[in-house]
């Protein structure tokens, strides 16, 4: 294959929005279980001090999936990671990571956090027997926006799951197609 200038220049950008995302984040991936547990829970307070609807729908979930901190870089092509943990009430459960590939016109760079709440049995078990969870194939998980938000109550949950994205930090344009794929990891 030879390399023309305009693929080197392709190639640095990718690799340039890499590592931004790396400096926008804390940590990428946590060190250690611990790290991890109360990066976890910082993120859900933060999450719950920014969204009234995310504090209420958590006092009606099953468990929680908090992952506090993903990765997200791309041109062209791009990619996502972040680790995370299951919670039920306060206790974590599992470890989790968040895997995502994309394909599109996409450029940039970004960190975020996002919860998924999951609302039944169901869900969670889905989750456990699975071996890993691909957004878009199971149950059901909508993103909720301020706009969902605004129609959302305790009466009116009827979903699997309902995911929250928060702290977002960087600049990512983005009209891809994506996957995310979520495995559970050992810490």
């Amino acid at each position: 294959m030879k390399l023309n200038r305009r693929t080197l220049l392709a190639f640095g950008f990718v690799i340039a929005a890499a590592c931004s995302a790396l400096a926008l984040s804390d940590r990428a991936i946590a060190a250690t279980a611990a790290d991890l547990d109360r990066d976890a829970a910082q993120a859900l307070q933060t999450l719950y001090k920014t969204s009234p609807v995310a504090a209420d729908i958590s006092k009606h979930a099953k468990a929680v999936l908090v992952f506090p901190n993903i990765v997200k870089a791309g041109l062209i092509f791009g990619g996502s990671y972040g680790e995370g943990v299951l919670m039920k009430g306060s206790s974590v459960i599992d470890y989790y990571n968040s895997v995502g590939g994309s394909w599109g016109l996409q450029a940039g760079a970004q960190s975020f956090g996002y919860a998924v709440f999951l609302m039944t049995d169901e869900a969670v078990a889905y989750l456990d027997k699975s071996h890993g969870w691909e957004i878009g194939i199971g149950p059901t998980v909508v993103v909720v926006d301020e706009g969902v938000a605004k129609n959302l109550s305790s009466s009116t949950l009827k979903d699997a799951a309902y995911a929250f994205i928060f702290s977002q930090q960087g600049l990512m344009i983005s009209l891809s197609i994506e996957g995310t794929k979520i495995s559970r990891i050992k810490r």
